[in-house]
């Protein structure tokens, strides 16, 4: 009888895992410089986020400086205005530039720079009548005005008619009327300005 004998074949060693050339120092090394790399890459985009939002604000800054609505810082040296008011009582048109009324306001403007007084005007609206002026025309008694100035026919008859009443207040006639006490005429035409000018500062000092 014969012996059977089992043939074992020996197992082949596993081949050995391979190592990445350079050794473990030379992976180390690359995966740092990925993660520098990575590094600079989220430093960059940090840095160019910075500078788009301070740009940003710059910008926003320049355009808020630029439209800024605040009431601008009133100039020390204005001028300090007496307690006299001058009122001018014009028609419907009133001071509109290359009329009467536009150069007797500027004569008025400039008795103010000479006496400090204070000037105003009204219009009068609607009917351009007498009786409608009237209206206007003691609006402007009751605001304390201290010497009246009137242009237009309406307007010069209505002062003239009321002066009479208001010994205390000066009425300055413009183109028409009677000067009497406290009426003062002055007529248009050349040097329409200066005339005026002259009787209101004429005025003012009148009532001391």
């Amino acid at each position: 009888m014969s012996r059977q004998v089992r043939q074992v074949t020996q197992a082949r060693p596993a081949k050995e895992a391979q190592t990445p050339a350079g050794g473990p120092l030379a992976v180390a090394g690359r995966a740092a410089a990925r993660r520098l790399r990575s590094l600079r890459g989220r430093t960059i985009a940090l840095a160019a986020g910075a500078a788009a939002v301070v740009g940003a604000l710059v910008v926003a800054g320049v355009l808020l400086l630029r439209h800024d609505d605040r009431p601008p810082i009133p100039d020390t040296r204005a001028r300090h205005y007496t307690e006299t008011d001058a009122c001018l009582l014009t028609g419907k048109d009133g001071i509109t530039a290359g009329t009467t009324a536009a150069e007797v306001w500027q004569g008025m403007q400039d008795a103010s720079l000479t006496t400090h007084a204070r000037v105003s005007y009204g219009q009068v609206t609607g009917e351009q009548s007498t009786g409608n002026a009237r209206p206007f025309l003691d609006g402007m008694l009751q605001r304390s005005c201290d010497v009246v100035l009137a242009v237009g026919r309406p307007e010069v008859t209505a002062a003239s008619r009321t002066a009479p009443h208001y010994g205390k207040i000066r009425f300055v006639l413009v183109g028409g009327g009677h000067a009497d006490g406290n009426v003062t005429t002055v007529p248009t035409g050349d040097g329409l300005r200066a005339d005026v000018a002259a009787a209101v500062e004429g005025a003012v000092r009148a009532r001391g």
